[in-house]
Order: structure tokens, then sequence, then C-alpha cells
């Protein structure tokens, strides 16, 4: 269990009057989202998808520059694979073990908080969420498994 300081708040470049913005501000690969690596725009969706990286990486402990992914295999994908029958593969071993007391309530728990990391890092950012919804999510993921 490692911190990680992250590159969140692209977005504060951005004025109240401004939905998105052409910036040059350089981010870190693996974690920045595709409308922003691809054409520079950043919007409040490019923090979200960070977000949803950063879950993915703090479950699973892999980077998503991980040298065991590639073309073939992002962490992404590695993830959504997983979901929903085979998330122990991919949780990081020191955050639950199958003799764990209350293991499947844990295993499902993680499982909801994954599913939502994967709607957070989705590649169209249309599709997702905004801060709010991803804290009314994570709200009640917890409530549920209480």
């Amino acid at each position: 269990m490692v911190g990680h300081v992250c590159d969140f708040s692209v977005t504060k470049l951005l004025t109240k009057e401004e939905s998105f913005k052409h910036t040059e501000t350089l981010a870190t690969l693996g974690y920045m989202a595709p409308e922003y690596g691809s054409t520079g725009m950043i919007s409040t969706q490019c923090d979200i998808y960070s977000f949803g990286i950063v879950v993915m990486e703090t479950f699973s402990a892999r980077r998503p520059t991980d040298e065991t992914f590639g073309e073939d295999m992002s962490m992404k994908s590695w993830i959504s694979y997983s979901l929903p029958h085979d998330v122990l593969q991919v949780v990081d071993p020191n955050l639950l073990r199958a003799d764990d007391e209350d293991f499947n309530v844990k295993l499902q728990c993680i499982s909801s908080i994954l599913e939502l990391a994967l709607h957070c890092a989705d590649e169209s950012p249309q599709i997702r969420l905004n801060a709010e919804d991803v804290v009314g999510r994570l709200n009640k993921i917890k409530l549920q498994f209480l």
C-alpha cells in the first residue's frame, strides 16, 4: 500500500463560464482521458476519467502503464473482463483473501467499486458520470455494504 500523487484537477484551468478548454498542459500517460490526449481539450470529465483509473489502480495494485499491459490488453479491459465472476483475479491480494471474514460481501463491494471505476473511465466523455453522481454512487455502495 503505497500512496501516489495524481495530476487531478486539470479542470482548475477552466473558468466558471467555460465547460471545456484547449491546453498544452502535460498530463501523465495512462491517466489522461483519451480526448485530452488526442485533442488537448480538457473538461471536468477528464478528471472523472483519471479518478476511475486511479480507483482501478488502487484495487488491483497495477498501474495502467504496467508492462503486462499493451496493445492487446489494457488495465481497463483486464478489469472489465474480470467482472462480475472473476473479480478476485484482479484484486490486490493484500486487500482481500479467500479466508477473510465476510469474504463474499467484501468481494461484491469491490466489484461494485470497480464497475463504477470502469464507468468513470469510459472512452466517451458523454457517458462518464459527473462528480456529484460518482459521490452519490460511492455513498450508495458504502451504505449497501455496511
